[in-house]
């Protein structure tokens, strides 16, 4: 099982993905870009910045402008996160 900061490390490269992806919606990239400040700021704790950038993503998934393939990354993220969180 991938520690913690593999997860984390998975994540901000995923949302990476997303941001540099042109077929995504200005407005879900930026929210991409900032979960993945979020997750790479290292003056919160490994769960406090999964939970945020939970939060935010969240926020996001519902869009019905979000391409279903970057609906399912953002899903698959926040799983990951939520992981994370919990430990």
């Amino acid at each position: 099982m991938p520690d913690k900061q593999d997860t984390l490390k998975n994540s901000v490269d995923i949302l990476a993905h997303i941001v540099g992806d042109d077929s995504v919606p200005r407005n879900i990239r930026r929210a991409a870009e900032e979960a993945k400040t979020r997750l790479l700021d290292r003056e919160e704790s490994d769960a406090v910045r999964a939970a945020y950038a939970i939060s935010i993503l969240d926020d996001i998934s519902n869009d019905p402008n979000m391409p279903l393939h970057t609906r399912t990354l953002i899903w698959n993220v926040a799983s990951q996160l939520e992981k994370v969180s919990m430990e």
